[in-house]
């Protein structure tokens, strides 16, 4: 028998996805000396959480935003929509995020421990693998960042613990254990895949981005989405893993388009006429300030839901990028990424869309982040 799920996230996506059901087992311990030397181990674990939480928890911060959305069928008068994540300090100057959280946002503060605000900017995000990096206006002082693990140490089994905002309550401590190593589905509409850590820890709306520790204090994942059949949590979380994000944050050359889009393949490229053998991106939403919004990309404006998902159209359809097409199966898209990433400020960013049933070229200076 099969279930409907969903995945949430914090900007407004909605992604249905099917699993099987399956059954739960629950084992009782009726040893008491085993069962008194577990309770004994528990209160060790519990004891060193406390220790662990209280030199970990300065480095979380909620990250707050604000992007423009449009009254429907029309790119006059935007209203400004706030949003609510969560991030981990790794420098003075750097957090680190869910790439959903931050992907097409106009504007961003983080949010210290101690109430402190500060203004931020995305310098780089990785759609497909969920995570961003948030460049700070000001150093923090006064707080020592995370560290991050190495997330390939991580066993099947181990304790980990969550720490973030879920609905807005900052700075809440859920603890779980890690269920599984996962290649799952990149939140870019599907688009790829990514390594993930799945875990029973709580997580709820407000806990994207936030980070999962280890019992030494590491970063090991950074919290990505839920699968749900209620809407809240139902113990499948996942989160991407520390590797993954040091790898395409902070190993490889910094890439934000501020673009938020839907792969036009299946139905949605079949609706919109789309070739399967030509790869496109519906541009859904664009940020202020990014490459996109320089190039002039134009989002959409209509809403509509497709196989039960809420999406908007009327916007571009962007089909190459420095006249790279993007391919039929999005195989040139790292090739277009570190292209672009490696384009020195001021050289020129080029775009081909898809447009009113023209192909449109478009182009403008890339700005230094």
């Amino acid at each position: 028998m099969s279930a409907r799920l969903t995945w949430t996230t914090e900007v407004g996506g909605t992604v249905r996805m099917t699993r099987t059901s399956s059954g739960l087992r629950v084992i009782g311990t009726f040893v008491c000396a085993a069962a008194f030397n577990a309770g004994a181990g528990q209160m060790l674990r519990a004891q060193s959480l406390v220790d662990v939480f209280a030199d970990v928890s300065d480095a979380v911060v909620v990250v707050q935003t604000s992007q423009t959305e449009y009254r429907a069928g029309s790119l006059q008068s935007p209203t400004s929509v706030g949003g609510l994540g969560s991030g981990v300090l790794i420098s003075p100057t750097e957090v680190m995020t869910a790439a959903h959280v931050v992907q097409a946002v106009d504007t961003l503060e983080v949010i210290l421990p101690s109430g402190e605000r500060i203004p931020g900017r995305v310098v780089s995000s990785r759609a497909t693998q969920d995570v961003a990096l948030i460049a700070l206006s000001r150093p923090v002082s006064g707080v020592a960042p995370a560290r991050l693990g190495d997330s390939d140490s991580v066993q099947v089994g181990e304790i980990v613990f969550v720490v973030g905002a879920p609905f807005g309550v900052t700075h809440t401590l859920t603890v779980g254990h890690v269920s599984a190593r996962r290649l799952g589905p990149g939140m870019f509409g599907g688009l790829g895949t990514v390594e993930l850590l799945q875990t029973d820890a709580a997580i709820n709306h407000g806990n994207s981005g936030g980070p999962m520790f280890n019992l030494r204090g590491e970063v090991v994942g950074i919290v990505s989405y839920i699968v749900t059949q209620t809407g809240g949590f139902d113990g499948l979380g996942f989160a991407v893993t520390s590797n993954t994000a040091r790898e395409v944050l902070l190993e490889e050359p910094h890439f934000w388009t501020g673009l938020d889009g839907l792969p036009t393949t299946g139905l949605l490229g079949h609706l919109l006429n789309v070739p399967p053998s030509v790869g496109g991106v519906l541009v859904q939403r664009v940020a202020h300030g990014s490459i996109a919004s320089d190039v002039g990309l134009r989002p959409g404006t209509i809403p509509a839901q497709i196989a039960g998902e809420e999406i908007k159209l009327g916007g571009d359809i962007l089909v190459a990028v420095q006249g790279i097409p993007l391919g039929a199966e999005f195989e040139n898209v790292p090739q277009i990424r570190e292209t672009i990433g490696r384009l020195p400020p001021g050289a020129e960013v080029r775009m081909t869309v898809l447009r009113g049933g023209e192909r449109v070229d478009l182009a403008a200076p890339k700005r230094m982040r």
